[in-house]
């Protein structure tokens, strides 16, 4: 059930070549799992170094549902396990579940370097699964690299 949804991120984080950011894809479904907001790497393209994959999709499907920041019941996935800054961004976002692809040991906040998402001390905890796809995920960024080196 989650593999259709991995897949649906990859395709989105193909279109972050085009500008050269690394391919990283993030999706929000609404909790009836309607797509709320699709969005790739774009740090090269808007100068941003904020703009991730899932920050951009975080604010877009705020601003689509439209009642304030909060995406509670809605599911964040992911090509690559998030970063510190978009795993605390999910979480004061409340999405309920969190799906990723690749994991991430040098900067990842979802179970590899930390696990920020999951601290007992917060008072909103999602659902992680992580590791759906991974090789997919983990070769998409492997051949960019290739590319870059």
């Amino acid at each position: 059930m989650t593999e259709p949804l991995v897949r649906r991120a990859i395709e989105v984080a193909r279109e972050a070549v085009r500008t050269e950011d690394v391919p990283i894809g993030a999706v929000v479904l609404a909790p009836d799992g309607t797509e709320l907001a699709a969005a790739c790497n774009a740090r090269e393209a808007l100068g941003d170094p904020t703009a991730h994959a899932e920050m951009l999709a975080l604010r877009a499907a705020a601003a689509r549902l439209g009642d304030g920041w909060r995406l509670t019941g809605c599911t964040l996935v992911v090509t690559v396990e998030p970063c510190t800054m978009c795993a605390g961004a999910l979480v004061l976002a409340r999405i309920a579940r969190v799906v990723f692809g690749a994991w991430e040991p040098r900067t990842g906040a979802v179970g590899s370097l930390w696990d920020v998402v999951r601290d007992r001390r917060l008072t909103h905890r999602p659902e992680v699964v992580g590791g759906v796809l991974a090789g997919e995920c983990t070769a998409l960024l492997e051949e960019f690299f290739a590319g870059h080196r």
